[in-house]
């Protein structure tokens, strides 16, 4: 057996277990590593000689790991989270990996050492030790807290390049950026790997049992890029995971591609554990995708940057028709079902806006410190207002709101634009103000133009990233961008909540002080908002971080300052 297959971090669940079953003498191992060796306080690991005793070694999928918790399992929980626990507060939210249930895999050489397009680059393979920190800012005392495995090329590589068939589906809504993403997975399989045979799974996720699928060569990929929407086409639910890893496997499929919302992602991770049960040597990759940007961990999701942008054509819009008129009032809807992170940046960005509600914050109509208080006051000082409103906010105060949800089972919500459209101007109109309301939806259009160039370069980096941990081997993992560097994520880490807009945050205060807008939260309400950050914190388990990367103690040392 060539001793190279086998490439372990110091810490990983296998040697950590045969460390713990050694004598205090040298074990021999069988296992290569670049520094030869590893010591284990008095134990000592011999990486020099191969031995027969690894082949013996029960994989994580048919043992009991110790270095595993059951913590955020998903699906039917069949398989436990990689955690590895170091020195000084050290964890290591590990993702898959093929070996993990297909121990003998063979290895190849990474096709890239003899691509001259990196034949420049220093030190371009990642180091296999290489993990990246979910928090950057810490105290003297803080434990260096959940790192991920850092993306990037591997040495070695588990596929051979003419045995890759890969596939690529889009699910959910449109989102600026999904064409990039597709472009890069199929030049980075061509043209870094020299993968051939690139399938395109046609209308989401019931297109793998539905539907054809479409043949994706550079040529068909070309300048797919420079239009909006997604050429593989996509639609909501259709998940249906028996008949689509069946047709993974009819198919001879082995490296799968999901882009996509949590939904999607929930989706992925039903796949992988599928895979996973039937011994399949099939990766299952995932990219995130919500217009929203309210996926946990990562810095952003793509196509947030381009909705941004482009709302900024609707609220400048709107400035003009508000400034235009005798008490003129622009109104604009953004998306955000659950977070007002588009509301809240374009609202930053445009410097223009007087009001911003979002799914976060709520608020009021009527009465002392109400939201039409504040803008009968604004129209009698400034003679007109630019408001800016996300989807999801407000959704408690309409009575018509129905318990109802679309096939991703995202609830369906009441226009909130056209109901404070209309409850602006009752108020008004019993004021005896006489005002024009223009109201302003752009929504379809936001989602559906190509990205701009800041995703662009985002989405080349996501994908290029997202088949570099396929090639290595990794698998059930999300690629994401974690304090500025490529990272990949566990799926139970995506879809196990969703990023919200913190309004005790020092952005929100920003925002407040540049629209000078009141919170509309009486203080009793800001002591709730605050209580139930605080209990969230406390209920987090032992050694588990939070999404700003604080633990339960050193969130309450952190919360005497304000985080930026």
């Amino acid at each position: 057996m060539d001793s190279s297959i086998f490439s372990l971090h110091p810490s990983s669940p296998l040697i950590l277990s045969l460390a713990a079953s050694c004598p205090n003498s040298t074990c021999s191992l069988g296992l290569s590593s670049p520094s030869g060796s590893f010591s284990f306080g008095p134990r000592h690991l011999d990486f020099s000689s191969v031995s027969r005793r690894l082949m013996a070694a029960p994989s994580p999928a048919a043992s009991d790991n110790k270095a595993t918790t059951a913590n955020g399992g998903v699906g039917n929980g069949l398989f436990k989270p990689k955690i590895v626990n170091g020195d000084y507060g050290y964890v290591l939210e590990d993702v898959p990996h093929l070996t993990d249930y297909l121990p003998n895999l063979p290895t190849h050489s990474n096709p890239l050492q003899d691509n001259p397009a990196y034949s420049v680059v220093k030190q371009y393979f990642v180091d296999v030790d290489d993990t990246v920190p979910q928090r950057i800012v810490v105290h003297k005392d803080s434990p260096r807290g959940v790192h991920f495995r850092r993306a990037g090329p591997r040495q070695k590589v588990y596929f051979d390049s003419d045995e890759v068939q890969a596939c690529i589906v889009t699910c959910g809504g449109l989102c600026p950026g999904l064409n990039t993403v597709i472009r890069e997975i199929v030049s980075t399989l061509y043209s870094m790997y020299g993968v051939r045979k690139v399938l395109g799974i046609d209308g989401g996720y019931r297109g793998f049992y539905a539907r054809n699928t479409i043949d994706l060569t550079l040529k068909v990929v070309n300048d797919i890029h420079k239009r909006g929407g997604t050429i593989l086409g996509t639609s909501r639910g259709g998940h249906d995971t028996k008949k689509i890893v069946d047709s993974i496997e009819d198919r001879g499929i082995n490296q799968v591609y999901i882009i996509g919302g949590d939904g999607t992602q929930k989706g992925a991770a039903l796949i992988y554990e599928e895979v996973r049960r039937r011994g399949l040597k099939v990766v299952v990759a995932g990219i995130p995708k919500t217009i929203d940007n309210d996926i946990p961990v990562i810095d952003k999701s793509f196509g947030f940057d381009t909705a941004v942008e482009e709302a900024q054509r609707a609220i400048n819009a709107a400035h003009v028709e508000a400034e235009s008129g005798e008490n003129g009032i622009g109104l604009v809807k953004l998306m955000g079902r659950y977070s007002g992170f588009i509301a809240m940046y374009a609202t930053l960005a445009s410097r223009d806006v007087d009001c911003c509600l979002i799914p976060e914050s709520p608020f009021f109509l009527k009465g002392e410190g109400g939201l039409l208080e504040f803008v009968e006051k604004r129209l009698k000082e400034s003679g007109h207002m630019v408001i800016v409103v996300a989807e999801g906010a407000g959704q408690e105060l309409i009575s018509e709101t129905k318990s109802m949800t679309d096939a991703s089972g995202n609830k369906l919500l009441q226009d909130v634009g056209l109901w404070l459209s209309q409850n602006i101007k009752d108020h008004l109109k019993a004021q005896k103000m006489p005002i024009n309301l223009k109201y302003i939806d752009p929504t379809y259009m936001i989602r559906a133009i190509p990205s701009n160039a800041s995703d662009n370069v985002y989405c080349t980096l996501l994908a290029q990233s997202c088949v570099h941990g396929a090639m290595a081997g990794y698998t059930g993992y999300t690629s994401g961008l974690v304090n500025g560097r490529q990272t990949y994520i566990p799926f139970y880490r995506i879809i196990e909540t969703q990023n919200k807009v913190v309004i005790t945050d020092r952005m929100w205060a920003r925002l407040l002080s540049s629209t000078n807008q009141p919170s509309f939260m009486c203080p009793k309400l800001v002591a709730e908002k605050r209580k139930e950050m605080q209990m969230a914190t406390e209920a987090q388990p032992s050694g588990q971080l939070m999404d700003d990367g604080n633990t339960g103690a050193d969130k309450k040392a952190a919360n005497k300052e304000v985080r930026a």
